[in-house]
């Protein structure tokens, strides 16, 4: 368990090297409550991580997607759209295609959301609604999109 936590993050580091983050904020899962800025530079699917060039890896609170498989998870709603169409559906709301590194997340540049966090979902990933000055929140954004669902489990009492 150990060595596979070691070889996490070193992947993080190395990757976060590639994409020019600074390496001690690789990790980071910002504590529940707080408010902090994600410029997203890398997308994994429709319900992230969104990887931010200050460090933090954002689950999008309240919502739902497929993984990357294809499948849904039992526990949670299973949107109809694709893994690969809801994840292009975020890239195409941060302003497209930059590039795809080679873990398969797909590079995009866009401007800095303001995010609050809700804490730590699993992993190295911070949940959070965010906010973004060219379509908004993000959350309500996705499902607008169409690739992902709201999960009232976690939605509340959100409000698009």
């Amino acid at each position: 368990m150990i060595c596979m936590r070691v070889t996490a993050i070193a992947s993080i580091i190395v990757i976060s090297a590639a994409l020019g983050l600074p390496a001690a904020n690789a990790v980071d899962i910002v504590g529940s409550g707080k408010s902090f800025k994600c410029t997203p530079v890398a997308v994994w699917d429709g319900d992230g991580p969104i990887w931010c060039a200050e460090g933090p890896r954002i689950r999008i609170s309240g919502v739902a997607a497929r993984e990357m498989d294809g499948t849904c998870r039992a526990n949670q709603p299973c949107p109809a759209v694709g893994a690969i169409v809801a994840r292009d559906r975020i890239v195409k709301l941060f302003g497209g295609a930059t590039g795809k590194l080679k873990t398969g997340h797909i590079k995009v540049t866009s401007a800095t959301m303001t995010c609050i966090s809700e804490g730590g979902a699993g992993g190295n990933r911070t949940a959070a609604w965010c906010k973004s000055p060219v379509f908004g929140d993000l959350s309500c954004a996705v499902v607008a999109a169409g690739g992902a669902v709201r999960w009232a489990r976690y939605w509340g009492g959100h409000r698009c």
